[in-house]
């Protein structure tokens, strides 16, 4: 059972918060939280030396922010590349994509639930992703507000079947792998099978990364 244990850091500014998320998470029987920080430098700092399976990181923070954090632990220059989840709030959506397309594998609100928090570190450390799906809805409102533009591409370039896009569009709001297969009577094996395919496809190195371009292109858009 020790292989299989998550060692966890945990990096915000507000020392309540770490405190909250190190209560909820430390509690949990294949978690351990191994290192807190109060800033970006300290987070970076402890990350290499511990070697953490995940690093649970605030995007505002003294120092270096969490986006900074991302690109040095997680970005395509990372020695050892670290799997960082990304917390925000409701007033720093214009942060997400950078997160995102820096290498972030996860991105959560502060008022997530515990179960969501708990499963979106679990989720990098499987080197799976996790967004909160209130995250997601508020992202693509504000990409169709403000993106949709003629640079937006047609999805068919990519070489996705129709049965891929089905796919890529659950992903972008948020269902897990079990629910696509519930939704598309699909068993998990083949759900997984068509997500290398699209990662392929794409040159995407995970979920959040399909997501992303789903947005982009405009394959899914916000429910009214």
């Amino acid at each position: 059972m020790a292989d299989t244990r998550i060692n966890l850091v945990i990096a915000d500014d507000q020392q309540l918060v770490r405190a909250g998320f190190s209560l909820i998470l430390g509690a949990q029987p294949d978690i351990t939280v191994v290192g807190e920080a109060a800033d970006g430098v300290e987070c970076i700092d402890l990350a290499r030396r511990l070697r953490p399976d995940v690093v649970l990181a605030d995007i505002r923070m003294p120092r270096l922010d969490g986006l900074e954090v991302v690109r040095q632990l997680a970005g395509p220059d990372a020695a050892r590349p670290t799997n960082v989840v990304l917390i925000t709030t409701f007033d720093q959506d214009d942060y997400v994509r950078t997160g995102l397309r820096s290498g972030a594998c996860g991105f959560l609100l502060k008022d997530a639930s515990p179960g969501l928090l708990v499963e979106a570190v679990r989720a990098a450390a499987r080197g799976d992703a996790l967004v909160s799906p209130a995250v997601t809805v508020r992202l693509l409102r504000r990409l169709e507000e403000t993106e949709r533009g003629p640079a937006s591409a047609d999805p068919a370039t990519a070489g996705l079947s129709e049965r891929e896009l089905g796919i890529v569009r659950l992903v972008a709001v948020g269902r897990t792998n079990q629910e696509i297969c519930d939704e598309l009577f699909l068993s998990l094996s083949t759900v997984k099978t068509y997500l290398a395919r699209i990662q392929a496809k794409l040159a995407a190195r995970n979920r959040v990364e399909i997501a992303a371009w789903a947005w982009e292109h405009g394959v899914v858009r916000p429910a009214r």
